[in-house]
């Protein structure tokens, strides 16, 4: 016991503090409990803090890029794995209450289940959501992913998913990398493309969001649908 490391003392006794009361804890206190587990044979205090240092807030290094992330003094591939989980089981988290069947009403609840997956991408990415007649969700889903500034979306592709769950109306999703929320000229022009196409054959496009980090933009919203 005499040559055990000083840290696994100082862990212990923040697990009491933890069952005692966690409000007490701190947030370096909490991250370094959460980075025991990934290196549970180190002192985690110190990548805790500097983890802070660099992304400010617990949410904040949740969001942070994976290039940004791994940048960090101390980060290797176990630590990179547990964030990957980490942030995985909070996306799904905020996904639960979109359960099958649950109503799709508002532009701020879709941007809100599509931050969790798009707002921290370093490449777009473009999903939909798939809607019965009374705007009931049937599905929550990636169509592509792409480069920093574009994602190749087929239309065909899109029609086809929503033909074959039999949907009756989609929302386009899509994030900007760089920050800027406001459509592109191709994203204009792909949401009156696939606007006309589904038109035609009995679809409802709904909406066509675009998510940044701290922000969306509605196309319904902006009264462009």
């Amino acid at each position: 016991m005499k040559n055990q490391p000083h840290y696994l003392g100082h862990r212990k006794r923040l697990k009491e503090k933890l069952r005692k009361d966690p409000a007490l804890l701190e947030d370096y206190e909490i991250l370094e409990l959460l980075l025991g587990y990934a290196l549970p044979r180190k002192d985690t205090k110190p990548l805790a803090k500097e983890l802070l240092h660099q992304f400010d807030t617990l949410k904040g290094i949740l969001l942070a890029r994976q290039s940004q992330f791994e940048q960090v003094p101390g980060i290797g591939q176990g630590i990179t794995t547990f964030w990957l989980l980490w942030r995985e089981f909070w996306s799904r988290l905020e996904q639960s209450e979109f359960k099958p069947k649950s109503v799709v009403d508002s532009p701020e609840k879709v941007a809100r289940l599509a931050r969790t997956r798009l707002s921290f991408l370093e490449v777009e990415e473009f999903w939909m959501v798939l809607v019965d007649t009374k705007n009931r969700l049937l599905s929550f889903e990636k169509i592509c992913s792409g480069t920093v500034d574009q994602a190749p979306v087929f239309p065909r592709e899109v029609i086809a998913r929503a033909l074959e769950l039999k949907a009756s109306g989609l929302i386009l999703l899509h994030n900007h990398p760089g920050g800027d929320p406001r459509p592109s000229p191709q994203d204009l022009h792909l949401t009156r493309k696939l606007q006309k196409i589904a038109r035609d054959l009995g679809l409802r496009v709904l909406d066509h969001i675009i998510i940044a980090r701290d922000s969306y933009f509605s196309f319904q919203e902006e009264g462009n649908m």
